[in-house]
Order: structure tokens, then sequence, then C-alpha cells
């Protein structure tokens, strides 16, 4: 027989992944807590979406009215010329469009997943996990605090710099350098933005994005291609220096970043690449979402594995009479899955990143053959019926779990 004692689990992470889990495992009759290092919800971030898998779930969750009413209003990918010129247009109905239906700021999805969850699962904030001990029947847990408490699981959602997977596998999963460094940060609106996605390359291999969100102020991203070690360790200070000297001379509309960059406090700077894990689970600990398989934003899929990894887990948790089972069973349903999304064509990041002149300028000829009436026509022919099929399954079965658990 299940006790309540028995069914506690932890989470450390208050993004994505965490809180979809939570709100799963509450669901299923569990005791659930998520513990976040920082003092309140991180609400920064950029634009992201909700689609496939993972808007079938933000429907079974009751968010995604709230979700669609959160849209940012992007219309489109427009690539900029050398010349301030749109190159190539994708609106958002078209069929290559990278702005999908429920796009939406990545704080704003924090929010409606928090405000779901917190009537029935306990948050900690400023707090985090120091020390795991595993026993047979429980996890005892040590926080910074200097609190502690047992669990009978602990799963990591706190990211791709995840520290609480380094307490549970040291240095097990490996970080796939994808010889991409990027920036975000956000800056003023002016009059002459406009509400899409504007992507600008510039000579030297490097890439500037400018995108809409709700909130009346623009979403910036800066990508360039550098050695791994290049800029490990740099301050907050350093990092921005980088930025001015990575943008000098790009063009466009790098100088009005460059100058926002000394009035802004929200600038996220890292490496791009991915985690590949041989296991995610081990005895009564785990990890998913960005923690456990991370597939970039170059894929533009890392809400999906969040909230897809999220309910299947807890679905099998519940489900499962015992929690080996249940993580194979999970682990045997989202490695396909994950291991899909992780594929990139072949020369990506590097193709799009053109050193020369004339490598932009190809670069956004190519672009704007393929945005050409008569291309799309012909592509959207052969994209319909894969888009039908897509729509049925997206890539992975979601089971209808019941609302019931016989854990032991």
């Amino acid at each position: 027989m299940t006790t309540p004692k028995s069914k506690k689990v932890l989470i450390s992470g208050a993004s994505i992944a965490g809180p979809t889990l939570a709100f799963w495992l509450a669901k299923y009759g569990f005791m659930v807590t998520v513990v976040e290092r920082a003092p309140g919800l991180r609400l920064g971030g950029q634009n992201i979406d909700v689609n496939g898998p993972a808007k079938h779930i933000a429907r079974k969750m009751g968010i995604e009215e709230a979700i669609r009413a959160a849209n940012t209003g992007e219309l489109g990918l427009q690539l900029i010329g050398q010349d301030n010129q749109v190159a190539a247009a994708f609106p958002k109905e078209g069929a290559m469009s990278g702005t999908q239906e429920l796009e939406i700021i990545r704080g704003d999805l924090v929010s409606i997943l928090y405000e779901r969850t917190k009537q029935n699962v306990t948050y900690w904030f400023g707090d985090s996990i120091t020390a795991l001990e595993q026993q047979p029947d429980q996890v005892r847990v040590t926080f910074a605090s200097g609190k502690t408490d047992t669990f009978q699981f602990v799963i990591a959602a706190d990211g791709i710099r995840s520290r609480t997977r380094r307490l549970m596998f040291g240095q097990e999963p490996i970080f796939e350098y994808l010889g991409l460094y990027t920036a975000y940060l956000t800056i003023p609106r002016q009059e002459t933005d406009n509400d899409w996605w504007r992507w600008y390359t510039a000579v030297d291999r490097r890439i500037v994005m400018l995108r809409p969100d709700n909130q009346g102020t623009i979403r910036a991203s800066v990508a360039f291609l550098a050695a791994e070690q290049a800029y490990d360790n740099f301050s907050s200070a350093d990092q921005k220096q980088l930025l001015k000297d990575t943008l000098a001379g790009a063009g466009w509309e790098t100088e009005r970043i460059v100058n926002a960059l000394d009035e802004v406090s929200d600038v996220y700077f890292d490496k791009v690449g991915q985690i590949k894990a041989p296991r995610w689970f081990i005895g009564r600990v785990g990890m998913i979402g960005d923690a456990a398989y991370c597939p970039t934003p170059l894929t533009g899929k890392g809400t999906t594995l969040a909230m897809v990894g999220a309910y299947l887990l807890a679905g099998e948790l519940a489900s499962q009479q015992d929690y080996q089972a249940a993580f194979m069973a999970y682990e045997k349903r989202m490695r396909p899955y994950v291991e899909e999304v992780q594929k990139l064509p072949p020369g990506v990041p590097w193709l799009v990143y053109p050193r020369t002149p004339l490598g932009v300028s190809l670069l956004n000829t190519v672009a704007g053959i393929v945005a050409s009436k008569p291309v799309q026509g012909v592509f959207g022919l052969f994209t319909s019926a894969k888009s039908k099929k897509e729509s049925q399954d997206d890539g992975i079965v979601l089971p209808d779990y019941r609302e019931s658990s016989s854990l032991i």
C-alpha cells in the first residue's frame, strides 16, 4: 500500500520541465516539492514555441488558451539583406515559417505553469540541493540553507548547466559543443521595428536577430562561431565587451544593440551544445528536460522535449507497479524521440554562418528563391501529407495515463 510519505517527490528547477512534471505528479496523487535556486521565478528569456506534442499536453493541462493569449504576435520570419532590404520572407502561415502557432516568451510560459501548479505543489525559492544520499526506500537531501529532508524520488530539471545532475551522475553526461556562442537580451522597441522575426547575417560568421514580444520591447540575440574554450569564465562585463567587439562593423541594427548593452542587465551569454547522457536515472534519482537531453535552440524543440518528457515520466511513475520499471518504460518511449530531435542537418550551424560578403549574398539569394511563391507552392504540396500525419502522432505517442498510482 502506498502512503503519502512514500510518494514524496523533489524536483530541482522551476522553469518549464520541472513545473510540468510537478503538475502531472500532483494530479496523480504525489506530494511534490519544487526547489529553485533563484529567489523567485526567472521570467526572462526569449521566444519559444509550444508545438507538436507539447501543444497536446498544454491542452490536457488546461493552459492552451492562456498560452495563446500570451502570444508574441510574431508574423513570421524575414531575412534582412546587407542593404537593410527584406531578402526573403516566410509568413507564419507558410510552409517553412519558423514562427509557430503558439509562440510565447519563455518567462510567460514559466508564469503560466507556476500559476497552474502553485495550489497543489510546494515551491521553495532561494534554495538548492547540495548533497544526495540514496537509501533503499528514499533519498536524503541536504539543501544549501542547511535543512534536510527525505523524498521517494529526486528529479533534476534545472537546465543545461544543472548542478543537481552533477551530484547524481558526476561528469558522465557529455556536453557536445556545436561551435557556436550566443547571447540574448531585451532592448527598447523603436518606431522602425515591426512584428516580424528579423534575421540578419553579417560577414565574418555573425548573425543578429530581433524578435517582437507582447510587452512592448524587442528580444535581441547575437550568435557567432568560436572555439569552445574561447570565452569560459568571462565576467558579465567581459561578455558585454566581447559582444561589442564582435558586433563592430557588422551593420544593420548592431550599433543599436551595442548601445543597449550598457543599459541592460538581463544579458544571457553561453556556448551552444547538446547534452548526451547514456542514462537518465540511477536508483531513485534522475533528470529530465535540458538537464538530460538539451537539443539546443537550433532545433526549436527544447520546450517540446521538456513538456513531453515531464508528461511521460509522471504517467509511467503513476501507472507502473515498480519505480525501476517506470523509469525503464519512460526511457524506452522517450529516448528514440530525443535522438531524432537532436539530429541536425549536415553542415549546421556552419552553413548559415558565411565568412565573406559573397557567401552572405549567396545565402540570402537562395533564401529568396526558396521563399518565392512558386517554390512555396510546390513545397506545400509535398508537406501537406506530412503535416497531416504529424498532427496525428507528432513523432511520439502520448498515452492516456490513468489518474491513479499504485507505485511502491
